[in-house]
């Protein structure tokens, strides 16, 4: 199998939840401490190898390409005042990765952004990574996966334990274990089922290794819940068929993971990784824990 190195991030979405925050700015740039949080995403699918990333936009999503672009005039005016941790702050995000922008047109759902990288992602096997979800970067996800895929020539979904009254929230697998730990073989998924007919209180969360069959699925996929193309029912092709394309495991992530989807769950992310920065952590700490007493 070919070395990975594509990333597929699908950044089309309204961002209704943020409203009016995102009626002229993505989602995906609402800050998380002092970085965008599809920042965190690209560093992420950097740090495990991905260096080629192809974007999947909607309308009015400029600001993601103007993000990773050079803004010569701030470069030359953070240069001229001295600035240099500041300027190299600016120009990281210029050189994290080769990036490339697909507009989605018609707001088909998850799996019909998928569908739209296909051009560029050819015949190779690729991550998707959604930039609701953060992984913490203390805590490996992507890279193992992408050893799995490449060990078991299948497709590999990021699986967490979540409550059962939460699991209406997501995508849910039933499961049966391998010889590995915390590595499973996925035998059905269900797109966001009540708590009475989830197989499992294993979620789906936003990471996922493919090999390059599941195009030929989602051509094939008709419109599922909410009108929308569910990257959960092509997966669940491959579940059932593992001579399609090897099969669909999962890799049980037990690790820290911010939902930037939500707007509790923002907030929370914000102030956890702010308390886990060495510049801020330790002034940051005593107010949280007075601010607590105080509730």
């Amino acid at each position: 199998m070919k070395t990975i190195t594509k990333a597929v991030i699908p950044a089309a979405g309204l961002g209704t939840r943020f409203l009016p925050a995102t009626k002229a700015m993505p989602k995906e740039m609402l800050p998380v401490v002092d970085k965008p949080a599809i920042q965190y995403v690209v560093e992420e699918a950097v740090a495990s190898g991905l260096d080629d990333v192809i974007m999947i936009i909607g309308r009015n999503k400029n600001a993601l390409a103007n993000h990773f672009d050079r803004v010569t005039e701030l470069e030359i005016a953070l240069e001229r005042k001295g600035d240099h941790s500041k300027l190299a702050n600016v120009n990281h995000s210029n050189d994290l990765a080769d990036i490339h922008f697909v507009r989605q047109g018609d707001p088909l759902g998850l799996g019909h952004a998928v569908l739209r990288a296909r051009k560029h992602v050819g015949h190779e096997p690729f991550a998707v990574l959604l930039g609701d979800d953060l992984i913490d970067d203390r805590d490996e996800l992507l890279t193992p996966m992408i050893e799995q895929c490449q060990k078991r020539e299948a497709t590999i979904i990021a699986l967490m334990e979540v409550p059962a009254e939460s699991i209406s929230m997501y995508g849910c697998a039933a499961v049966e274990p391998t010889d590995e730990p915390g590595v499973v073989r996925v035998t059905g998924l269900v797109e966001k089922p009540s708590a009475a007919d989830a197989p499992s209180n294993l979620a789906i969360i936003g990471r996922y290794v493919l090999r390059p069959e599941i195009f030929d699925v989602l051509e094939e996929t008709a419109p599922g819940k909410g009108g929308e193309i569910q990257l959960t029912d092509a997966l669940q092709v491959l579940a059932a068929d593992a001579s399609i394309a090897g099969g669909v495991y999962g890799v049980i992530f037990d690790g820290r993971r911010y939902d930037t989807g939500d707007r509790l769950d923002y907030i929370k992310s914000v102030i956890q990784l702010a308390l886990a920065r060495e510049d801020l952590g330790a002034d940051l700490a005593p107010w949280v824990k007075e601010l607590g007493a105080r509730l």
